[in-house]
């Protein structure tokens, strides 16, 4: 079973345009985040799919692989763009702005979707800690149920804490990672916006309103995403700590 994971890239962001460039400890961010991808053992091909000629250029500078794509609506999009003609089977969606990336809940995310041959769809999650990010609607919170199945993402705080204390509440917040079987990526890519997702600007939720079960691997996630050129400074100190911790870079 051959597993890819692609890196969706583009210049123009509307916060940071540019971004995927952005140096980071030396290197432009795109590039750390390939590396780290590579590092997950049981990902077979990583690749970064753009529409901008000077991510193409800047990927191939440090002898990566890049897909030109045409202008897409969305990350899958542009994720299945790359990989149409791709003969494997599992599909990654890697976040191009999380430097920090941790191949070990790459890895467990891909072992998820090899021990679940019938699961077309999985992601990500990690325990929220701080009532600060379980208030904060950029942080997306994901509802469990029994053996990972993802019950509803949501910017607002969920599930509500009627009568039960914070501390110790099993509070989760999306990793925006997924896996996607390659048949059903095509089918997810096919289907218009629905109600759900057009409300809270969360694509996940298109599977969630076809009826589509999505799984998610619960692991610890390091990430500092880059947002703006504001978060440049603490995604250069968590990378530095990470690559201390590993013993180099």
């Amino acid at each position: 079973m051959k597993v890819v994971g692609v890196i969706p890239a583009r210049f123009a962001s509307s916060r940071f345009p540019g971004k995927p460039l952005a140096p980071i400890l030396g290197k432009p961010m795109i590039q750390w985040v390939y590396e780290r991808s590579l590092l997950a053992g049981n990902v077979d091909e990583v690749l970064v799919a753009t529409d901008d000629r000077r991510i193409h250029d800047a990927v191939a500078g440090f002898n990566g692989r890049c897909v030109l794509t045409g202008e897409c609506a969305t990350g899958s999009d542009r994720v299945f763009e790359a990989v149409r003609n791709s003969a494997c089977d599992v599909v990654l969606n890697l976040q191009g702005d999380e430097p920090t990336l941790d191949p070990r809940s790459v890895s467990a995310l891909v072992e998820m979707m090899l021990e679940r041959p019938g699961l077309d769809m999985g992601t990500l999650v990690s325990p929220i800690r701080s009532r600060r990010e379980y208030e904060d609607p950029n942080v997306v919170k994901v509802a469990l149920g029994g053996e990972g199945r993802c019950l509803y993402f949501s910017r607002s705080p969920v599930p509500h804490l009627r009568d039960v204390p914070f501390e110790g509440a099993a509070i989760w917040r999306h990793v925006g990672i997924y896996a996607f079987r390659k048949p059903f990526l095509q089918v997810f890519t096919s289907w218009p916006r629905g109600i759900l997702e057009t409300s809270e600007s969360l694509e996940q939720l298109r599977a969630l309103e076809n009826g589509v079960v999505i799984c998610a691997a619960q692991v610890e996630w390091p990430g500092c995403a880059v947002d703006t050129p504001e978060d440049l400074p603490g995604a250069e100190r968590a990378l530095g700590k990470i690559l201390e911790a590993e013993g180099g870079g």
